[in-house]
């Protein structure tokens, strides 16, 4: 498994809804990238910023944030805990 580094957490990004509220389907070319997941594992944190995230925490992340990782056939994201956003 990952061992995230000082104050990295590895997410597990949650799958791209498929279809609207209205019940119509979004093709592939169409779905956004997601923008929340699971923390999977996190990193011991830096002296001066203690680590707020924790294993199994919901969080809301930046777009564009991170560096994506494939380990056994699944995608993870590896983010600096200041590109996490918020807590679900």
């Amino acid at each position: 498994m990952i061992k995230p580094l000082a104050d990295r957490v590895l997410i597990e990004p949650q799958e791209a809804q498929t279809k609207t509220a209205s019940g119509i389907y979004i093709p592939d070319t169409a779905k956004e990238k997601p923008q929340q997941g699971k923390v999977i594992a996190i990193g011991p944190g830096k002296k001066d910023e203690p680590m707020e995230v924790k294993v199994g925490d919901l969080v809301l992340y930046g777009k564009y944030a991170g560096t994506e990782v494939s380990l056994e056939e699944k995608k993870y994201l590896i983010v600096k805990q200041q590109d996490i956003l918020a807590i679900l």
